[in-house]
């Protein structure tokens, strides 16, 4: 077939870009086929009729991939469900999520996985699930891991919750081994984290609020480098906050260890002063910490110690969030301000920020044959455009979630989707839907 014919049959050109993967940059047109995968990559390209997506001063990069993202459904579809979630999601440029296991009941067995899964089929985005690695999450009992594994579940978490029982997490190791599984872990002491609602520090002191040491994470990272290194297991963690967990990841990926990390927006961006206003929408587990801490966790993104930028999106409904501030739930919003954020504040090339959003989760997600990969020809089109210049400001009420718990109402940020495409479909067209 001839590049004209193959246009013709396109579905759509994005025309005027700057595509951006890991292979570089460079000035193309994409054409996307009917069937959802890139048809052509070319300096420029007659659409022959086809719709045209501008793209004029915008990136074109692979959709971008979001290990941790809470979903709520089943059991919390108050908060969000996974079509709010999908739709926040593309409004992100996201083509594709892993829902954390912490639903009501939890993800820890395959009839809930194939519930989520079937779910998903409806969303605008992929949807990917995690299991829990214990039975409800308890850390007591290892859950049916192969069960789930059969239906394609690649990464197992209690997050939420760090497994505390070293002997069980062993095992779990052993066994994620032997399945071709990665664990991924909350870094989370109980015994020292227990009771406290933000970092222990100057400013937990002056508020009055009981803080988590930054040992409470520092700890959990140093017991499961040493049993991934006894095992032989891939080991990933979730959300690092501190500098010395991140020196530890540093060291051991030095040391040739098969781990992996992930860092949140508002751990590069935020520290624990925020709390001084008393607000619980700033509360976060693990919680915001110094600047220290911001400092090496960006280091750490730039360095390639942490491989992935999470969101960590975790829906709570207005009433939970207006509780006082040691009785209202962690979590924050993400998935619709990460990029932005990851913008505006890290000096970062472009190359390596397309790295970190997307083709790095993809693969260690276990899903880069079809998202974060190459923009050629002949590969799935989830794309997404974004103009790296535009200035706007964060309005949580204008999310679609089904919540409204974002850390950053009023501040300007840089950088906005206009496009995204999920199998060759536009499912964000200039910032606006298209279910």
């Amino acid at each position: 077939m001839t590049n004209t014919e193959t246009t013709t049959r396109g579905a759509v050109v994005i025309r005027g870009g700057l595509v951006v993967d890991r292979t570089g940059e460079r000035r193309a047109d994409v054409a996307v086929s009917a069937d959802g995968c890139i048809a052509e990559v070319a300096a420029e390209i007659d659409p022959h009729g086809a719709p045209v997506l501008d793209a004029a001063g915008c990136v074109v990069a692979p959709g971008f991939v979001d290990l941790h993202t809470h979903l709520r459904q089943p059991g919390k579809e108050e908060a969000e469900t996974i079509e709010s979630g999908a739709w926040c999601a593309v409004t992100g440029g996201y083509t594709a999520v892993v829902a954390m296991p912490n639903t009501t009941p939890p993800i820890d067995s395959a009839a809930v996985v194939r519930e989520v899964l079937e779910l998903g089929r409806a969303a605008l985005c992929d949807v990917y699930t995690t299991g829990a690695i214990t039975e409800g999450r308890a850390g007591e009992r290892l859950a049916p891991l192969a069960e789930m594994a059969d239906l394609g579940v690649r990464m197992f978490t209690d997050d939420g919750t760090g497994v505390q029982d070293d002997r069980l997490m062993r095992r779990a190791f052993e066994y994620a081994r032997g399945l071709g599984v990665t664990l991924a872990q909350h870094c989370e002491v109980d015994a020292l984290a227990a009771g406290g609602h933000m970092h222990e520090g100057e400013w937990s002191a002056r508020l009055g609020i009981p803080g988590q040491p930054a040992e409470s994470e520092d700890l959990m990272v140093a017991r499961d480098l040493l049993l991934a290194e006894r095992t032989g297991a891939p080991a990933h963690f979730q959300h690092l906050s501190t500098a010395r967990s991140v020196a530890m990841v540093r060291e051991a990926k030095a040391r040739g260890l098969a781990v992996t990390a992930e860092a949140t927006t508002h751990h590069f961006t935020l520290t624990h002063a925020a709390c001084a206003s008393y607000d619980p929408v700033f509360k976060v587990n693990p919680p915001l910490r110094t600047d220290e801490d911001v400092a090496a966790v960006r280091a750490g993104l730039a360095d390639g110690t942490i491989d992935v930028i999470a969101t960590d999106h975790a829906p709570h409904t207005q009433e939970s969030k207006e509780l006082p501030f040691d009785q209202a739930p962690p979590g924050m919003l993400g998935l619709e301000t990460a990029l932005a954020l990851a913008l505006t504040e890290l000096d970062l090339p472009l190359v390596r920020l397309v790295e970190l959003l997307s083709s790095r989760p993809a693969e260690i997600g276990r899903m880069a044959d079809r998202h974060g990969g190459p923009i050629a020809a002949g590969r799935p089109a989830n794309l997404c455009v974004f103009d790296p210049q535009t200035r706007w400001t964060v309005e949580p009420a204008k999310s679609r979630s089904r919540s409204r718990n974002i850390p950053y109402a009023g501040r300007e940020v840089r950088g906005r989707v206009r496009h995204t495409l999920v199998d060759g479909r536009p499912v964000l067209v200039d910032g606006e839907l298209r279910p």
